[in-house]
């Protein structure tokens, strides 16, 4: 019963205190861009490195309404592929052109690595030879063993004295026969005969006369 009037009680709080949840979208304002004007640029930049085999090359310029440029890279079969490119208000084109052949490495040079497998020698095992332990047994002395000298206890036997008894001594007791008086009693009862009376009356019968 108390959990529940408790459960009650809670519950008429967190209703007292309970905000219904604004679920409407909320949408922020947008926000505006700055439409710089565009600006005309240009740049330029290549990489060439042996040892990694890089060699690319990067041109791009604009005058604010169209974009044009091209690259260049050469690509692992021998060959270089250049692209050159324009971008304006119509859209993207590219045009894609490689210079060279392609060169594949000769099937009959190219040899696959031949593994042998290692021949490991059986091990050379040899089983230790283990010599017997020298061992000597301790030699142990006989222990020197005294017997003990017990004496003799000094005991004294105690000396008990006879109990000082005294019989009591009885007093024969005083007793003095009572005395009693003669009763007044009256040995003849003066006693009625009692006289009986029959309560008894005998019926009379109707006597009837002979025709």
């Amino acid at each position: 019963m108390k959990c529940i009037v408790f459960a009650a009680l809670l519950a008429v709080v967190a209703a007292g205190t309970y905000k219904v949840a604004d679920y409407a979208p909320k949408y922020a304002a947008p926000v505006e861009e700055d439409n710089y004007e565009k600006q005309p640029y240009s740049f330029t930049w290549d990489v060439k490195d042996e040892e990694t085999y890089n060699d690319f090359v990067h041109s791009e310029k604009s005058d604010g309404k169209v974009i044009s440029g091209s690259y260049r890279v050469e690509l692992p079969d021998g060959r270089t592929q250049i692209v050159n490119y324009r971008a304006d208000e119509n859209g993207n084109v590219a045009d894609v052109i490689y210079e060279g052949e392609a060169q594949y490495p000769d099937e009959k040079e190219y040899k696959a690595a031949t593994y042998e497998a290692p021949a490991y020698p059986a091990p050379a095992y040899k089983a230790p030879a283990y010599s017997a332990p020298a061992y000597k047994a301790p030699a142990y002395p006989a222990p020197a063993y005294k017997a003990p000298a017990y004496s003799a206890p000094a005991y004294k036997a105690p000396a008990y004295s006879a109990p000082a008894y005294k019989a009591p001594a009885y007093s024969a007791p005083e007793y003095k026969a009572p005395s009693y008086s003669a009763s007044e009693y009256q040995a003849a009862a003066s006693y009625a005969t009692p006289i009986f009376r029959s309560a008894y009356k005998a019926p009379a019968y109707p006597t009837y006369s002979e025709y």
